[in-house]
């Protein structure tokens, strides 16, 4: 199997090596954000035809770094893409923020398959991609353990076949917490998952919860009433389906992202994994509970987008990205991000999204609201 990893000095792209190592894969191709130094020992280890830095201005430390190779280095967005458009297998996107939806759709283009960890993409123009998916004959195979868990309870099924799917949410750092009023950006952490430090924070504020939502309706192509978020503090009972004859099916498993990851890269197979075997003796428990829209009103600033229409979720997604920077620099109050999410939505009008540049457009409308109001 030969495959691209784009972001792959992030948790997720990291954590794909780290299969990919255990595995007969070859990886043809990789990019990072800023991380030179990694970025090229992970090209030596994997024997890459191509390294990219997103960050231009590091060309120059990436080429010396790779001089006495014959690895091909570049840099910039253009060249991204470039790297999800080589001929290969399976790309694995896990690039943060809107920065991933032009790769993906160069792999959809180029025909490639892709194993997608970047939120971003179906949030802010998901009825584009999954169109052009469609349209190219290439699958988009979810690596967010929640959508994964929702695509193995499907396989076999029809959508016809379901009533509802039980969105799981681990709560996050603050679950049960009437008063966000003296949250710090030191206090943000996950219980349960390792990840960067955007994904923390979005758990923290359940705008992922609400980004997962959207994709939850873009991949599976429900309605939004579908969906019941669940919070589930334990993080084993990774999502479940309901069918029409009251079935629910469940995909449970020990809270480790290198399960749906080696699932979206290895479908229809499945292969030993790298992560500790679940037993349900040890867990004992397993709780379920509704969230707190009230207080945590990030949440319902993602499903009001959905109900304003597709723009309208590029437009939240922009905002809670601008919105998340601000707290972390110290120049928004932690409660205000979801505030200003559903404001954005509230206020702006609906913009299309069946092109990259509309997509685009409803991006910067969201996030230069947010600006404005800080």
């Amino acid at each position: 199997m030969d495959i691209s990893v784009i972001g792959s000095t992030g948790s997720i792209g990291t954590q794909t090596l780290e299969i990919c190592a255990k595995n007969e894969v070859n990886v043809i191709a990789l990019t990072a954000g800023k991380n030179v130094k990694l970025l090229a020992e992970q090209a030596r280890e994997f024997r890459v035809k191509l390294a990219v830095i997103a960050d231009e201005s590091l060309y120059g430390e990436l080429k010396i770094a790779l001089a006495d190779t014959d690895i091909k280095v570049a840099a910039g967005d253009k060249a991204i893409s470039e790297a999800a458009a080589i001929k290969v297998d399976r790309v694995v996107n896990a690039a943060v923020g809107i920065a991933g939806l032009l790769p993906t759709e160069a792999a959809i283009k180029a025909g490639n398959d892709v194993a997608l960890a970047n939120k971003e993409t179906l949030v802010a123009g998901g009825e584009y991609i999954m169109k052009l998916a469609h349209e190219k004959g290439v699958r988009i195979l979810p690596v967010d353990s929640e959508h994964s868990a929702i695509f193995q309870c499907l396989q076999g099924a029809t959508n016809s076949d379901i009533i509802k799917i039980f969105l799981t949410c681990s709560g996050g750092a603050f679950y049960g917490r009437k008063d966000l009023s003296d949250i710090t950006p030191a206090d943000i952490y996950n219980p349960n998952w390792d990840m960067g430090k955007k994904v923390t924070l979005d758990s923290a504020t359940l705008a992922n919860k609400g980004l997962e939502l959207v994709e939850a309706v873009r991949l599976f192509k429900v309605r939004p009433f579908q969906i019941e978020v669940v919070i589930h503090r334990e993080s084993i009972l990774h999502s479940a389906v309901m069918f029409a004859d009251g079935a629910v099916i469940a995909q449970l498993g020990t809270p480790d992202m290198r399960l749906p990851i080696q699932y979206a890269l290895f479908y229809p197979d499945r292969k030993p994994s790298l992560a500790e075997y679940l037993s349900l003796t040890d867990i004992g428990t397993l709780t379920f509970a509704e969230p707190d829209y009230k207080t945590f009103t990030a949440l319902w600033g993602f499903k009001w987008a959905l109900k304003k229409g597709s723009g309208s979720t590029a437009v939240a997604n922009a905002a809670n990205d601008a919105a998340g920077r601000l707290f972390l620099a110290g120049k928004i109050p932690f409660k205000r991000i979801g505030e200003l999410i559903f404001e954005a939505v509230d206020t702006l009008p609906r913009f299309k999204a069946d092109s990259i540049d509309e997509i685009m457009e409803a991006d910067k409308a969201g996030s230069d609201f947010v600006l404005s109001r800080s």
